[in-house]
């Protein structure tokens, strides 16, 4: 450090020179009234303390190494201080006063380290210099400290009067800023004043639009089932006389009652559409999971569906054979009736070409397409068809009435199961109607042993074994540990979760605590208190902050919903590896290159291992059995690919993950190849050192490194 000046205490009013040396550097090196007040109180209290207590002491004055800090050591060769410890901690009470002065200079400063033994105490203590005062030279420094030393030391009266002043100011501050809290606190209560009366009309309006809400659905049921006897008297009348059952009838006659069947055969759909919105509206209507293949689905909806179609038209429905889909398990009527509105809608609205009915599978949906030939809808009413009662007019529209509620209800039932609804058209080009359906209900209780996550562990992934009950959440770990060295083992109760211990030892564990009907703080006591299984690192991922709880039963971590990729994956880096020196070989022929990638990990804690061939390579691979491995494919003699089959061909490196970083242009067909041997390809063509960072960042967390810089 750089020594500006040195002051001894030997009488009383050196205390009170000390604190007019302080001003004054401060003053010089740029601080501001108020700072300049904080440090002179700071060092006389200390330098105070030195006088009375050691009867004397040395105050210096320096400006650290970096520029950055003035900083004041305060030296004294008396007893030292009793009780250090508590005085510090706030616990130590004293009829004399001392403590208090530390505690309060400690307040005052941006750093404070104290010494004390029986052969004296030493404090030394920091504050930033102000962001506006330039980096100061040596010469600089030298011309302050000539300043202050030309100065004389002001008369101790003079200090005190100044002391003084200082402290009118001080109270006329916090004067001022106890009535603008008054101030404040009155405005705050006149606010809240205002919410609470505007809570209490929003719960009151609410109230009112629930009660209207029951009394609308009320209506419709008790309306749709007393209409229902009527209309059921009109169709089988109709029937009957366009039977002839009771004579024959004239032409006229004929076509009157064909009119009032086609009537009562449209109002009676309009009834039932009725009733099951009332139903869904009402929380009243019940979900059925059932298993079934979307196969079976398909070849009923074939019989059900050819009769929509119009004798001699020019529209053909096809009903694609579903491929690769698992055995789904919810509500087979509710997802057949979606697909019914759908095609009933596909073959209103389509004068020729096609309707066809797909599906595919997606992780753990299923989306289910209705594409046709159709008019199409335009984009703004792509919404306003989901709205209830609203029918776009068309050119058709005349010719196919509906009731306006089928595709609103699809929408209900579809999120029911919880799933989603979405449209794509263009208008003269037809329309796709998509509904996206969890292939297991996710409100289930029990799923069947077909249904069970059957995983088997992958070549070099560590098995993450997660308890969630909540299928999006499954969903959402599961992507965020793709592409990693983990492997995600799902389960949905406590009794599966004991079920998976008892087959695998899981690298770690992730346990949500609210399982529905069910406490997994039960499961956290178990697994600590196993001796099997109470080193398994638990991380507790729940939406309720209940972090004390977690840790105090034992849990190695804990994390609030919802959770990113890279702290998940960084969080279980941490625990897997528990705190073992971590390596990473990098096998690439360029020296520059190995170069760059050293310098961007020389924050991090990686030892790493170099080798500028694939021989040297997979002899350091099998000797020192790295934590990954980032890999060239362009090599000499023995090239990048052929390295790769040789590290997963012996048995002590075939788990090590590998990260393909190489300029090497590759086509889908290869990419493709190396994706299911490596955790990740990067091209050394980045557009920018930070991203190049980044990617290598995320490349390394993802294979189980710790990024801790």
């Amino acid at each position: 450090m750089l020594s500006l000046f040195t002051l001894e205490i030997r009488y009383e009013q050196d205390v009170v020179q000390a604190r007019q040396r302080t001003r004054d550097l401060a003053e010089q090196l740029g601080f501001d009234a108020q700072d300049q007040t904080r440090l002179a109180t700071a060092v006389s209290e200390i330098a105070r303390n030195a006088f009375q207590y050691a009867k004397g002491g040395m105050v210096k004055f320096y400006v650290a190494e970096d520029l950055k800090t003035f900083v004041i050591q305060i030296q004294d060769q008396g007893r030292g201080i009793p009780h250090l410890a508590d005085v510090l901690a706030g616990r130590y009470t004293s009829s004399t006063g001392m403590g208090l002065g530390i505690m309060g200079t400690r307040r005052l400063m941006d750093s404070f380290q104290i010494e004390s033994s029986a052969q004296g105490t030493t404090v030394v203590m920091g504050k930033k210099l102000p962001k506006r005062t330039s980096i100061l030279t040596e010469s600089q420094l030298w011309q302050i400290r000539d300043i202050v030393m030309e100065r004389s030391p002001q008369n101790p009266y003079e200090e005190i009067q100044r002391q003084n002043q200082e402290l009118l100011r001080a109270m006329a501050e916090l004067r001022k800023r106890e009535e603008e809290l008054i101030q404040l606190n009155r405005e705050l209560e006149d606010t809240n004043r205002g919410v609470v009366a505007l809570y209490a009309e929003l719960d009151e309006k609410a109230d009112s639009l629930q009660r209207a809400n029951e009394l609308k659905t009320r209506f419709l049921s008790n309306m749709s089932h007393e209409f229902r006897t009527p209309l059921n008297s009109i169709l089988s009348l109709s029937r009957m006389l366009l039977s002839r059952m009771d004579g024959d009838l004239t032409s006229e006659q004929e076509k009157q009652v064909a009119f009032i069947q086609k009537a009562a055969d449209g109002l009676s759909e309009l009834v039932n559409d009725l009733l099951d919105l009332a139903k869904v509206e009402a929380g009243k209507i019940e979900v059925r999971p059932s298993s079934f293949e979307v196969s079976d689905l398909f070849g009923t909806l074939r019989g059900m569906l050819r009769p929509l179609l119009v004798q001699g038209s020019s529209v053909t429905l096809m009903v694609e054979e579903p491929q690769g889909i698992s055995t789904l398990y919810t509500d087979e009527g509710k997802v057949a009736q979606i697909l019914r509105n759908f095609v009933s809608n596909a073959l209103k609205f389509t004068e020729q070409g096609e309707v066809r009915v797909s599906a595919v599978q997606e992780d753990d949906t299923v989306t289910f397409f209705v594409a046709d030939t159709g008019i199409g809808i335009t984009p703004e009413n792509q919404e306003r068809i989901f709205e209830d009662f609203i029918q776009i007019e068309s050119h058709l529209q005349k010719r196919v009435k509906g009731t306006g509620l089928g595709l609103p209800l699809s929408r209900k039932l579809a999120e029911l199961l919880g799933g989603s609804i979405s449209v794509c058209s263009q208008v003269g080009q037809g329309s796709t109607f998509s509904a996206s359906i969890p292939i297991i209900y996710p409100h289930a209780y029990e799923i069947p042993s077909l249904l069970q996550p059957t995983s088997p562990l992958k070549l070099a992934h560590q098995p993450i074994l997660v308890i969630e009950d909540h299928l999006e959440t499954l969903f959402i770990y599961k992507k965020h540990l793709q592409d990693s060295k983990y492997q995600l083992i799902e389960t949905r109760t406590l009794h599966q979760a004991r079920q998976a211990l008892q087959q695998l030892r899981p690298a770690a564990i992730i346990l949500d605590i609210l399982l529905e009907g069910q406490n997994g703080w039960i499961l956290l006591r178990e697994i600590k208190g196993e001796v099997e299984t109470h080193t398994i690192p638990v991380i507790v991922i729940t939406v309720v902050d209940n972090e004390k709880q977690a840790l105090a039963l034992g849990a190695d971590a804990f994390l609030i919903k919802p959770v990113e990729r890279l702290p998940l994956l960084s969080k279980l880096n941490t625990l897997v590896s528990q705190g073992k020196p971590q390596k990473l070989l990098l096998i690439d022929d360029d020296p520059a290159y190995r170069y760059v990638v050293k310098q961007l990990l020389v924050e991090t804690s990686l030892q790493i291992l170099e080798a500028e061939s694939g021989q040297k390579g997979l002899a350091l691979a099998d000797s020192e059995q790295p934590d990954a491995i980032l890999l060239d494919l362009k090599l000499p003699q023995v090239n990048g690919f052929d390295v790769l089959d040789q590290l997963q061909c012996n048995p002590t490196t075939r788990s090590i993950p590998v990260i393909i970083h190489s300029s090497t242009h590759l086509d889908a067909e290869v990419k493709s190849s190396l994706a299911e041997r490596c955790i990740t390809i990067l091209s050394k063509e980045t557009a920018s050192h930070a991203v190049t960072a980044s990617q290598l960042q995320d490349a390394l967390i993802r294979a189980g490194l710790i990024w801790d810089t």
